[in-house]
C-alpha cells in the first residue's frame, strides 16, 4: 500500500533481545492528523442513550472505522475528555477519525469501535458556568456507574461490540486520563487496555489505583501512561509510574516535549491506539518513550540528565568550544556534537542507587552543572540517582521528619577544625527530657562526613524506621573518619587507625555528650562504618566494647593480604575473645554479595572469626560496592540497635 503521510521519526533502539538492534517508532509524523486524499474513511454516529444513573437521556459520538460491518465483531475503545470539554472535545481539538483513518490506511490499527461519551454524568452536563464547580466535578467520578450500567450495555446491544474483558479498552485526556486510570484499574473485570494522556488530580493515588500489582500484572493487557515534560501535572503522572515500576508492574510510561494540550494528547492517541488488541511486547514498554524524566539529582529546572523507563541515561551540555566530550561512568562514553554545538550520549541501562560521574571535555574531568555534586571521589563529583525497586524505606513520606545539623569542632588530636553531622529525630526539640542513645556512622574512602547525610540518606531512613516503630529513636553522629596522610589503603596501617581512635574517644564523644542529650553508657552507643569506616569500626570498636555495645561492618574485613596489620588484630581478638562476646550485644556483618570488592577479606575474616571464637551475626544483600547496599545495611542495623 501507498504510504500516504510523511515517513515517520524513529529512534534506534534496543529490543527486548540485546542482541538485535531494531527501530522503534516513537512519535506520530507530520501530517497525522491531516486528511489523506484517497483513502478508505470511517463514519461518526451520534447517539443517544438512556441513563438510569443520572436519569435522562445523553449523548455520545462512535466512531466505525473503514469497512465497517455489522456482521463483524469488533472491539471497543472508550475515549474521554477533559475537565472543560463534553462528547465532541476529541472531535474538535484532536481529529481521532482522521487520525485513525490514516492509521487503517497505513495498516497499523485493529479494526475497532471509538467511543466519545459525555463523562460529566450530569442531568446538564454542558461545559457551562464553573466548569471547576463541586457539582461538576462530583459528576465525573459518577460517570463510573454511567459508565458501566448504562453506556457499555447500550453499545454492546446496537453495535457488534465484542464483549470480553481483553476486547475493551478505556483511555482519556487530562480529568478523562484520571477517570480512565480510575475506572480501568478500578474495573480489570471490565477492561484489559488502559491509558492516561496528562491525567489530571482526580487520579486516585497509586496505591489505590494497583492495590494488588500481582493481580494487576496478570490481568492488564497494556496500561499506558503518559505527559507532556512541561505539563504542571506531570507529578501526577510520575507518582503513578513511581509506584508501578516500584510494583514490578509492566506499563508504558511515555514523556515527550510538550504542555498540557492537544498536541500531546493526539500523539498519545496515535501511539496508544496502535498498540490495542493485539499481542504486546511486555519486555519493549519500557523503551516506548520520547523523553525520560529528569534525575532527582538534577539542579533547580534543570531538564537533564533524563532517566528513561528501562534507566537508561541521557546526558547533554552545551559547549559548542569543545572539541571531544565524554561522560565518566566508571565507564567511558563518547558524546556526540549536533549543530548547535549541544552534546548528547545514552547509557545503558543503570544499576540502581548513586553513581559518580564527570563530563571529560578535552580530556578535563569537570563537574555537570546540572546536577548535585558529591564528595564522593576525593573530590567533588556529579551524581545521579538511579531508581530502583525495593528502595522504598528511603522514599520520603508523610511521617514526622528528623533534621540533620552541622557541629564545628576543634580537634586537639588533629590540631583542627573538624566537624560532623548529628541527626536527630523528629520529637528531639519537643521532648526535652528525653535521652537518646547514639549510632556514630563513618564514610567510607574518597567520601567524607558529608557521605551518610547526603548519598546515605540516613535521615530519611531513621524517619521512616521511627515513624513504623521499627527503630528506637536515636542521634546519629556522622564524622570525618579522613585523619590526614596519604589516604587511601596506603593510609591504613596502625598509627592511622589509631589516629581515627583517639579522635573518637579524646574529641568526638566529648563533644557530643555535651552538647546533645545523650542517654549514658556503652549499652547506648553503637558504632558502624562502610568500607574504610568498617575498618575504622573494627579497630576502634573491637578494643573498646566497654564503650560501644553494638558494632556495625558494611562492605569491609581487615585485609586478607596484609598480615602486618590484620595480624595484631586477630591476637587482640584471641587475647579478649570472652570479653568481646559478653559485652557486644550486636557484631553485624554485612556485605553486597560476591560481587562486593571487600566479599573476600570479609569471608578470611569470618573464618579467622569463627576460629577464634568471635561471635557475629552475617547478612547479605545484593548490589556490590555501593550505596543501595549500604542504605540498606542502615536500614538493618539500625532495627537491632538499642
Amino acid at each position: 500500500m501507498k504510504l500516504l503521510f510523511p515517513l515517520l521519526a524513529s529512534v534506534a533502539l534496543l529490543s527486548a533481545d540485546p542482541a538485535v538492534a531494531q527501530k522503534t517508532i516513537m512519535e506520530a509524523p507530520r501530517g497525522f492528523d491531516q486528511p489523506a486524499a484517497g483513502i478508505a474513511t470511517g463514519k461518526l454516529d451520534s447517539i443517544s442513550y438512556t441513563s438510569k444513573t443520572v436519569g435522562t437521556v445523553r449523548k455520545a459520538l462512535v466512531y466505525t472505522p473503514p469497512g465497517y460491518s455489522k456482521k463483524k465483531k469488533y472491539p471497543v475503545l472508550y475515549l474521554l475528555h477533559g475537565i472543560g470539554g463534553d462528547e465532541k472535545e476529541w472531535l474538535k481539538g484532536g481529529r481521532p477519525q482522521v487520525i485513525l483513518d490514516n492509521l487503517y490506511a497505513a495498516g497499523k490499527l485493529k479494526p475497532m469501535l471509538v467511543v466519545m461519551p459525555n463523562g460529566r454524568a450530569m442531568k446538564d452536563d454542558r461545559p457551562i458556568g464553573n466548569i471547576y464547580g463541586p457539582d461538576k466535578v462530583a459528576a465525573f467520578a459518577n460517570f463510573e456507574q454511567d459508565l458501566l450500567t448504562d453506556l457499555i450495555p447500550y453499545i454492546e446491544k446496537n453495535y457488534p461490540a465484542l464483549k470480553n474483558r481483553e476486547d475493551r479498552a478505556i483511555a482519556g485526556l487530562s480529568m478523562g486520563g484520571g477517570q480512565s486510570l480510575n475506572f480501568g484499574l478500578g474495573h480489570l473485570d471490565k477492561f484489559a487496555w488502559i491509558g492516561g494522556f496528562s491525567s489530571a488530580p482526580n487520579t486516585k493515588q497509586p496505591e489505590q489505583l494497583v492495590p494488588d500489582p500481582a493481580k494487576a500484572k496478570k490481568q492488564l493487557k497494556l496500561l499506558w501512561i503518559s505527559c507532556g515534560d512541561q505539563d504542571g501535572l506531570l507529578p501526577i503522572s510520575q507518582r503513578t509510574h513511581d509506584y508501578l515500576y516500584e510494583h514490578n508492574v509492566p506499563h508504558v510510561y511515555y514523556l515527550e516535549a510538550g504542555g498540557h494540550d492537544f498536541k500531546v494528547w493526539k500523539n498519545g492517541l496515535y501511539m496508544f491506539s496502535q498498540q490495542l488488541f493485539k499481542p504486546v511486547d511486555v519486555a519493549a514498554l519500557p523503551t516506548y518513550t520520547v523523553l525520560g524524566a529528569p534525575a532527582s539529582t538534577n539542579v533547580r529546572n534543570a531538564k537533564y540528565p533524563q532517566i528513561l523507563p528501562d534507566n537508561r541515561a541521557v546526558f547533554r551540555l552545551k559547549a559548542p568550544g569543545v572539541q571531544k566530550a565524554q561522560l565518566d561512568l566508571g565507564r567511558k562514553y563518547d558524546m556526540v556534537k549536533d549543530s548547535t554545538g549541544t552534546w548528547t550520549v545514552t547509557t545503558d541501562t543503570l544499576s540502581r542507587g548513586l553513581h559518580y560521574y564527570s563530563l571529560v571535555l578535552d580530556d578535563l574531568p569537570i563537574a555537570d552543572p546540572a546536577s548535585d555534586t558529591f564528595y564522593g571521589m576525593g573530590r567533588m563529583a556529579s551524581g545521579i540517582e538511579i531508581p530502583g525497586r525495593g528502595t522504598g524505606f528511603y522514599a520520603l513520606r508523610d511521617v514526622p521528619h528528623g533534621e540533620v545539623r552541622e557541629r564545628r569542632y576543634f580537634s586537639k588530636v588533629t590540631n583542627s577544625w573538624r566537624r560532623f553531622f548529628v541527626y536527630t529525630p523528629a520529637d528531639y526539640d519537643a521532648n526535652t527530657a528525653a535521652k537518646y542513645p547514639v549510632l556514630y556512622l563513618l564514610h567510607g574512602g574518597g567520601e567524607d562526613e558529608t557521605g551518610w547525610a547526603k548519598q546515605g540518606k540516613t535521615n530519611v531512613i531513621l524517619d521512616n524506621l521511627i515513624a513504623d516503630k521499627k527503630a528506637k529513636p536515636m542521634l546519629v553522629v556522622m564524622l570525618d573518619g579522613n585523619m590526614g596522610g596519604p589516604g587511601g589503603l596506603a593510609g591504613f596501617g596502625e598509627p592511622t587507625l589509631k589516629r581515627f581512635e583517639d579522635e573518637l574517644k579524646q574529641t568526638v564523644l566529648p563533644v557530643v555528650e555535651s552538647n546533645y542529650r545523650v542517654a549514658p553508657g556503652a549499652q547506648n552507643r553503637a558504632l558502624a562504618g562502610l568500607s574504610m569506616g568498617g575498618l575504622q569500626t573494627l579497630y576502634a570498636g573491637m578494643k573498646n566494647t566497654d564503650m560501644f555495645s553494638y558494632l556495625g561492618v558494611f562492605s569491609s574485613g581487615f585485609f586478607a593480604n596484609n598480615a602486618a596489620l590484620s595480624d595484631p588484630q586477630y591476637a587482640y581478638m584471641k587475647a579478649n575473645a570472652g570479653t568481646i562476646n559478653t559485652n557486644l550485644k550486636q557484631l553485624w556483618l554485612s556485605m553486597g554479595g560476591p560481587e562486593d570488592i571487600a566479599y573476600a577479606n570479609n569471608k578470611v575474616m569470618r573464618a579467622k572469626m569463627d576460629e577464634l571464637g568471635i561471635k557475629y551475626v552475617y547478612s547479605e544483600y545484593p548490589g556490590g560496592h555501593t550505596w543501595p547496599v549500604w542504605r540498606h545495611d542502615l536500614y538493618q542495623f539500625a532495627q537491632k540497635l538499642f
